[in-house]
């Protein structure tokens, strides 16, 4: 499935067709808006997860399967975000990759996994939410812990497999002395192996993104139905679905939207090259602003696990306690 690829920033077929303008435009202020984009994302991402992973680790008392899921969605963002760096230094350098072949693949790989990882336990989240509160009695809402540790073992091996062409292929691509470092290239023939990465990429959002659309509806039919959307404990369920949904579209449409306005340029419109360079342009910036989900997750935790939020509002105590018997001993 080539689609994909035609929406990617084909260098040397803009500069060809297109005007030099347009290009040199976005070779110098494209990457610097992106670079500024994914350095908010590490300010306010990075802390955030630690944080949580501080809680789940040291401060979570009970475990469940919500609860394991919660966790390997912030593990999955913490790598994520700890692989953004280098995507900084490369925007900054003007679109120029300086750490060589193997760890283009080796970040690529774990921004593309990771990325992958999150999708699919934001998703996990809210299917246990929408089971627990439309199908109390299915075996799904009684899944043991257990159960739920080898279904987290398929998800990170599933979405692993499905990424390990970025491992598999050269994506250093080089353009006289410049080298560039990206898993949407242009391609005179694409390799079957980077079809499936393509193929994954609108996969993995049109699939969850409608199973979030249908657990949401559900859920609030069900809710209203039986006139139970004012129980404090059901309202915060019907909300976290909500916001997972939200974050979910915010964060990973825009990058779908710019992918297939490309593919229909490219296919209906093949002398606008004035279009399809700003529309590929966009697309590879709606790609840099999926990271935001991993920074926005947070926000998830709160909404949905009441024993995320007992915990960290213990630690907060806790800590405000120990600051203030400091600040006590430090004065006599």
């Amino acid at each position: 499935m080539d689609f994909l690829l035609n929406t990617t920033v084909a260098i040397n077929e803009i500069n060809m067709n297109c005007s030099s303008t347009h290009y040199q435009g976005y070779y110098y202020l494209g990457p610097l808006i992106l670079s500024v984009v994914m350095i908010i994302e590490m300010i306010v991402g990075l802390p955030a997860n630690i944080v949580a992973l501080w809680i789940f680790c040291f401060r979570m008392k009970c475990w469940k399967p919500h609860t394991l899921f919660l966790f390997n969605l912030v593990l999955a963002d913490f790598l994520l975000l700890i692989s953004v760096p280098f995507r900084i230094n490369n925007y900054l350098r003007g679109g120029y990759w300086v750490f060589g072949q193997v760890w283009c693949r080796i970040n690529l790989f774990m921004l593309a996994v990771n990325r992958s990882a999150s999708i699919a336990f934001m998703t996990a989240v809210a299917l246990n939410r929408y089971f627990k509160v439309v199908h109390p009695h299915h075996y799904i809402s009684h899944m043991t812990l257990t159960q739920a540790g080898w279904l987290t073992g398929l998800m990170w091996t599933v979405v692993i497999t499905l990424r390990i062409p970025l491992v598999a292929y050269n994506l250093l691509q080089q353009q006289g002395n410049v080298s560039l470092c990206r898993s949407f290239n242009s391609y005179n023939v694409t390799p079957s192996v980077i079809k499936v990465h393509y193929v994954a990429f609108t996969a993995e959002f049109f699939l969850p993104w409608f199973l979030l659309l249908f657990c949401s509806a559900k859920i609030a039919f069900h809710l209203h139905q039986r006139r139970m959307d004012r129980q404090k404990s059901v309202r915060r369920a019907m909300r976290a679905v909500w916001v997972i949904s939200l974050v979910f579209t915010v964060c990973f449409m825009p990058s779908i939207l710019t992918g297939l306005g490309g593919v229909y340029i490219k296919y209906f419109h093949p002398r606008d090259y004035t279009s399809y360079s700003r529309i590929t342009q966009l697309f590879e910036m709606c790609v840099g602003f999926t990271y935001l989900n991993s920074a926005l997750d947070p926000v998830i935790y709160t909404f949905s696990s009441s024993m995320f939020r007992d915990a960290l509002k213990s630690s907060l105590r806790h800590l405000s306690f120990v600051n203030k018997n400091v600040r006590s001993a430090n004065n006599h």
